[in-house]
């Protein structure tokens, strides 16, 4: 016998993978319970901070739907805009630039560029001086975390930076 928490963590990941909306009814009979104690679960999920959503068809998950990678990538200050614009362009955003340094270690700073608006507003501080790139430290070896809507836009970044011999492979 399920327990109310297990039916409630089921039922979220059955919305959160459906590629269709979810209805409380089909809900019901699956985990042999009453349309009412669905209609309770969902309010319980809601209330964990979870956004389902109710609609004529049935439960759908408000969430956005962005994946993540990480790129390790060696350019100059010359290609840093082309670098930045070719990301943007494919629909990629820059959530940051990360360095490995020797002595300080790990060193990150938040970008979130995802616009060619964004990344010339950016151009323009670094080229007024108010600071050079972060990758600079460390011969211009660095990291950008990228988020994009699909694995897809992924892969095209990644061969984009690949193109542009710009992306250095794993170790």
């Amino acid at each position: 016998m399920m327990t109310g928490s297990e039916r409630r963590t089921a039922i979220i990941n059955q919305i959160k993978n459906s590629t269709v909306p979810v209805s409380g009814k089909a809900l019901a009979a699956q985990y042999a319970v009453s349309r009412q104690v669905i209609v309770q679960d969902i309010a319980l999920i809601r209330a964990e901070g979870n956004n389902v959503i109710s609609t004529n068809r049935g439960y759908i998950l408000n969430a956005p739907h962005t994946v993540n990678r990480i790129f390790k990538v060696h350019h100059t200050d010359a290609d840093l805009e082309n670098e930045l614009c070719g990301i943007v362009d494919l629909g990629g955003k820059v959530i940051n630039v990360m360095v490995n340094h020797r002595v300080y270690g790990h060193i990150e700073a938040e970008l979130n560029i995802g616009s060619r608006r964004q990344v010339e507003n950016f151009m323009e501080d670094i080229r007024n001086g108010k600071s050079s790139p972060l990758k600079n430290i460390t011969s211009d070896y660095h990291y950008h975390k990228v988020e994009a809507e699909s694995e897809e836009i992924l892969d095209m970044i990644q061969d984009m930076l690949k193109r542009r011999g710009f992306l250095i492979e794993a170790e």
